[in-house]
C-alpha cells in the first residue's frame, strides 16, 4: 500500500472521521459504517485534508485550470485544497463551487467564486452511487467551453464491483475519477495493523453482503455520469 494511503487511513481513523453504526445513504443504502467528513472542524485538521488532496492531484499529473466543489461537503474539502496547493507546491489555482439554491439577490446565480470555463476537477468527498456528480455534472455543462478532466474524492465505497473508479473512464465526457482510498484499503490496513478487529469484521461482513445484494439488481449505480 502507497505511504499516502496509510497516512490518510492513520488520518481518518485518529480523527474518528470512518464511524460505525446504522446509517441510510443518501443513495438509500443500507450501511453499518459512514464517513463523516464533515466532522473535521478546525483549521488545522482541513488544512492536513488539503494536503491530501493537493498531493494526489500532483502525482495524479493533470493539467487543469481550475477547481471544482460539490455543494456541501466539497466546499470546505476545495477550499482546504487550493491553499495546500498555494502553500505546499506553490500553484495557485482559481476555484468555484455551487450552490444548493439559485441565488436570487445580489450578484445572483447558483456558482461561487471562478467563471467556469477550461479544464476542471471536481472535488468531493464520497463516492457511492454517483448522484451527487451527475447533478454537478448539470451544472457544469450549462457553462461553454468548459471539460471535466477529472474527479477526486477521499473515499470510494466500492459499493459496486462494476465500477472501478480507478480505471473508469466513460465514452461520453471522457474525465477519469479517483479517490484517495478506498474502502479495500481500509480493510487491508486493519488487518496489517491487527487493530479494530471488531469494525473489521462489520467492515468485511458489509462487503459479503454487498455481493450478495448486487445479484438483486434492485439498485444500480448511476451509469450515466
Amino acid at each position: 500500500m502507497k505511504e499516502i494511503k496509510k497516512k490518510f487511513i492513520k488520518f481518518i481513523l485518529k480523527k474518528k472521521i470512518l464511524i460505525f453504526g446504522n446509517f441510510i445513504l443518501k443513495s438509500k443504502i443500507k450501511s453499518p459504517y459512514f464517513f463523516n467528513i464533515s466532522s473535521l472542524s478546525t483549521g488545522k485538521d482541513l488544512y492536513t485534508l488539503g494536503k491530501f488532496y493537493a498531493k494526489t492531484l500532483i502525482k495524479l499529473n493533470i493539467k487543469f485550470d481550475s477547481l471544482f466543489g460539490i455543494a456541501y461537503k466539497g466546499i470546505p474539502i476545495l477550499i482546504a485544497t487550493v491553499i495546500a496547493l498555494k502553500n505546499k507546491f506553490n500553484i495557485n489555482v482559481p476555484y468555484s463551487f455551487n450552490r444548493k439554491e439559485t441565488k436570487t439577490y445580489g450578484e445572483k446565480g447558483n456558482i461561487v467564486g471562478n467563471l467556469i470555463k477550461g479544464k476542471i476537477i471536481i472535488i468531493d468527498d464520497v463516492f457511492t452511487s454517483g448522484t451527487a456528480i451527475k447533478n454537478a455534472i448539470k451544472i457544469i455543462k450549462k457553462y461553454k467551453d468548459i471539460k471535466i478532466k477529472h474527479i477526486l474524492l477521499s473515499l470510494d465505497r466500492k459499493e459496486f464491483k462494476e465500477l472501478n473508479l480507478s480505471k473508469n473512464k466513460r465514452k461520453k465526457n471522457s474525465f477519469q475519477i479517483s479517490s484517495i482510498i478506498n474502502i479495500n484499503d481500509i480493510i487491508h490496513y486493519l488487518k496489517k495493523k491487527n487493530i479494530m478487529k471488531k469494525e473489521l469484521k462489520i467492515l468485511i461482513k458489509h462487503k459479503l453482503k454487498k455481493k450478495e445484494f448486487e445479484k438483486t439488481k434492485k439498485f444500480q449505480y448511476d451509469q450515466n455520469l
